[in-house]
């Protein structure tokens, strides 16, 4: 269609296209936000798995390890 010439779309036809549309981008947000929400639920939980076999794969390196030996000449 050139540039010069208008088209013309029902106004009604035209609203219930736009009321549509944006109804549709509302549900996509919607359940893009739920998505968002189990993900960051998911990555709480893995964090906090990691957090806790790292404290305990330190502890078990850490009691592995000799005591430290203890200078007892500025002892007295």
């Amino acid at each position: 269609m050139p540039a010069d010439q208008t088209e013309t779309v029902d106004q009604e036809k035209l609203l219930g296209d736009f009321k549509d549309r944006y109804k549709r981008l509302i549900e996509d947000n919607q359940r893009m936000a739920k998505i968002i929400r189990n993900n960051e639920q998911q990555a709480l939980k893995l964090q906090g798995a990691i957090e806790t076999l790292e404290y305990c794969l330190g502890n078990g390196e850490e009691e592995a390890e000799a005591p430290p030996e203890v200078d007892n000449v500025d002892a007295a």
